[in-house]
């Protein structure tokens, strides 16, 4: 398993930040990106959180999801 996870489904007033801070209970993250739509700006309701190590990663990916 590589270091990047899918997020999807989320709620476009979610921001980078809240991924971030849900996310590195599982461990060291290095980015989180929030894809925007380029003719309004506005999110598009998922996100990728690449993680320094895979293990982390796979820790997150073990974990129920949560709502955000």
């Amino acid at each position: 398993m590589g270091s990047k996870l899918f997020v999807g489904n989320l709620n476009f007033k979610t921001t980078a930040d809240e991924i971030r801070d849900l996310f590195s209970q599982a461990g060291a993250i290095r980015e989180v990106f929030l894809p925007t739509d380029r003719m309004t700006g506005r999110p598009r309701g998922f996100a990728f959180v690449d993680f320094e190590n895979a293990e982390d990663a796979a820790m997150a990916f073990a974990r129920p999801s949560v709502p955000l």
